[in-house]
């Protein structure tokens, strides 16, 4: 069983005073507390494979991976390059984590038009497939174009993984077909193990490809003061609340924010919470959100994820 936790780079670099140092320090107390796995989002301040690039091989005890790269507003040969970079200076341990994001954050952002998703999720990983097993790859399709005119693989590295972010039964199709597993964030107990896992294994099966892993991203925090913490995840999450996609998971959850699948509490109560994502199907889990309640209580829930991982989920 394997249980990780997603660190992302503070606004000011706290007390490293560089962003990468930062995430390395932090990825070294990860390690330190028995957890064996970190991973890092996409945001715009900071690119997300080369940063756990840098993460393992300075950190060579853990695996790393993205959570996740959108794929619009970027191009599989290119990402397939930074993939491969990544895993041949990570010596194989190294996860391609990508998604669809957010409308929002694609129109106005990059003039690109957010139409016919999983069509061009379903192109964008069949590039990445090619590329990261034949070396080349030669697609026209509707919503891309690639070709690559030089052969494209990378000695040292070894096909990555690849996992998406999908949550949606079009999304999770084409995730079976042709990826490794996915990557749902704040899709809870219930919806994970009654929509989110049939759909994924039954398209997996007919393609006639290996189980997927199914890394369930929770947001948790391990506190005496659930209150203050309750608040903080509330502010936090509201983004999500907004968003379609996220909606409708959270609706086949029985919830009606976001906050309310923050697993807060003491050791007791948050491996409790954990638990239950096992039991509805996880492979795997990541910590998320673990520094909403300050420092002491990041590490605080890191130590937890650790014991549990030892221990087989026992404690």
């Amino acid at each position: 069983m394997t249980i990780g936790v997603a660190i992302l780079p503070s606004a000011d670099g706290s007390t490293y005073g560089n962003a990468v140092d930062e995430v390395v320090g932090k990825a070294r107390q990860a390690a330190e507390a028995g957890l064996k796995t970190v991973w890092t989002g996409q945001l715009f301040h900071f690119d997300s494979v080369a940063l756990v690039g840098h993460v393992g091989r300075e950190v060579p005890e853990i695996q790393v991976g993205t959570s996740a790269v959108p794929i619009f507003g970027r191009h599989p040969i290119l990402l397939a390059a930074q993939a491969q970079t990544a895993q041949a200076a990570t010596h194989g341990r190294f996860t391609l984590g990508v998604g669809l994001g957010a409308r929002a954050f694609v129109e106005p952002v990059f003039g690109v038009p957010f139409e016919r998703p999983a069509k061009h999720l379903a192109e964008f990983l069949a590039a990445l497939r090619s590329l990261f097993t034949e070396g080349s790859v030669d697609l026209q399709g509707e919503t891309l174009t690639a070709r690559s005119p030089l052969p494209t693989a990378l000695p040292g590295a070894t096909p990555p993984p690849l996992l998406v972010a999908a949550m949606g039964p079009q999304a999770l199709r084409v995730t079976g077909e042709l990826a490794d597993g996915t990557l749902p964030f704040l899709a809870g107990p219930k919806a994970l193990g009654e929509h989110i896992v049939p759909a994924l294994t039954k398209a997996a099966e007919h393609a006639g490809r290996p189980r997927p892993r199914v890394v369930a991203a929770i947001p948790a925090v391990v506190t005496d003061d659930v209150e203050a913490a309750r608040e903080k995840a509330a502010e936090q999450t509201a983004f999500y609340d907004q968003i379609p996609s996220y909606q409708r998971i959270l609706g086949l959850e029985g919830a009606s924010r976001a906050a309310e699948l923050v697993e807060i509490g003491n050791e007791e109560a948050v491996a409790a919470g954990i638990r239950r994502y096992f039991d509805a199907g996880a492979t795997e889990v990541i910590l998320t959100q673990t520094g909403l309640a300050g420092p002491e209580a990041e590490l605080r829930t890191w130590k937890l994820g650790g014991e549990l991982a030892r221990s087989g989920l026992r404690a």
